[in-house]
């Protein structure tokens, strides 16, 4: 079924709608803190170890917020968790205003963390298992594309209010999805065979987690852990510093969020292209081809030296990497059997979620002991890499499969 086909669908429309706005501010909280922190650094004369601290606070947040809304949402429903988490990250956002030093900063942005964690795996599972075969794919890389509009608001909201209103106002409009869930909690319903396995009987927490670990499922765990893993830590280790890094290629904070902003932008055809890809050549292509133009876009963002060469390797590195995400958020609860979706791929994004949490604080420590930016973005190129090749060798194609039950 076409993309057009499923936009014609007026319940489905509505729930990849509904859906992608939450996880659209989503992205602009996660977004928004790498502007602030840019701002911050120099308010508040930070070394690059607390820049790091700071951007991963919001990723260990996220480490327990993806396991807890995992193992939540296969006992609850994955519409009430999804209300809960967009309400958590909205009031914990708005908090941060209020902070007055780093620590209370961390503690704001830890909390916003678990709902912001929380929120994408619970979202994902339910367009997932309310969508037919043949749009599955498709729908979840679509829900996938909000992101990119969350970051281009973000983006907006640092370019322009950030250096006229200051960064607590930036953390102000970082509450106001809260109002949005007052809204959701009428616009959609559960996934219909999230209700139907209700009826069945309830697995314990212990049972769900022995289930993703038995034999049946122990390679695809073993590949999807390992490619949560590379993915998060690249992003948010390239992504979080991307403001700082052009701030320390010699542009001024203005100029810096101007740039960041025009690469952001080139994240929405990457989701459009992988939408189409993954259900015309598969799953593993899509990931696999972008994972591995992401590495090289790393290569050439990491060396380059000229204003044209930063922004044509920016855009090249926004355009593949979220096209990959979009990918593996569709991958992902196409592994598991409904009974254990969401604790399956709320685990491998917690553990994925670790990596989030490291690559912040490590580009933070290596910038400190004088590393060069080309060896950072080294880094990145091989463990890339190693999430690609894990896809080759465990991964297995579920394009036209139905999930099971």
């Amino acid at each position: 079924m076409s993309r057009t086909q499923l936009m014609k669908d007026p319940k489905r429309r509505k729930l990849l709608f509904s859906a992608g706005l939450s996880w659209m501010f989503d992205a602009m909280d996660v977004g928004m803190i790498s502007f602030v922190v840019a701002a911050l650094a120099t308010e508040w004369s930070l070394s690059p170890q607390q820049v790091g601290l700071l951007t991963s606070t919001t990723s260990i947040g996220m480490v327990f917020g993806a396991a807890l809304a995992g193992f939540f949402a296969d006992k609850y429903g994955r519409k009430n968790i999804l209300l809960w988490t967009l309400l958590i990250f909205s009031a914990a956002s708005g908090l941060s205003a209020l902070a007055t030093g780093v620590a209370m900063l961390c503690v704001f942005r830890f909390i916003a963390g678990v709902g912001l964690g929380g929120e994408l795996p619970v979202a994902s599972t339910l367009v997932s298992e309310s969508m037919p075969v043949e749009e599955r794919g498709r729908a979840v890389v679509l829900l996938e594309s909000f992101w990119a509009a969350g970051w281009i608001l973000s983006a907006l909201i640092a370019y322009f209010v950030i250096p006229h209103f200051g960064w607590k106002m930036a953390f102000v409009i970082g509450a106001l999805p809260a109002f949005y869930a007052l809204y959701l909690r009428r616009a959609i319903e559960d996934s219909p065979r999230y209700l139907q396995q209700k009826k069945a009987v309830k697995l314990s927490v212990q049972e769900r987690i022995k289930s993703v670990w038995s034999k049946e499922h122990r390679k695809t765990t073993i590949m999807l852990w390992v490619l949560w893993f590379t993915v998060v830590f690249s992003y948010y280790g390239m992504f979080l510093w991307l403001p700082t890094v052009m701030v320390d290629k010699g542009f001024s904070l203005v100029k810096s969020f101007q740039y960041v902003l025009i690469m952001t932008i080139a994240q929405l055809p990457g989701y459009f292209t992988a939408a189409y890809f993954i259900e015309k050549f598969g799953r593993k292509f899509v990931l696999v081809t972008y994972l591995i133009c992401t590495a090289l876009s790393a290569i050439w963002f990491g060396y380059a030296d000229s204003v044209g060469m930063l922004l044509a390797a920016g855009i090249s590195l926004s355009f593949f990497n979220l096209g990959a995400w979009g990918g593996l958020y569709a991958y992902s609860p196409e592994l598991y059997p409904t009974r254990v979706r969401s604790t399956g791929v709320g685990l491998a994004t917690s553990f994925g979620r670790v990596g989030g949490v490291i690559a912040p604080l490590l580009v933070g420590v290596l910038k400190g002991n004088g590393t060069s930016i080309e060896a950072i973005f080294v880094m990145f190129f091989i463990t890339i890499l190693v999430g690609a090749i894990g896809v080759i060798l465990l991964g297995k194609e579920t394009k036209g499969r139905e999930l099971a039950d």
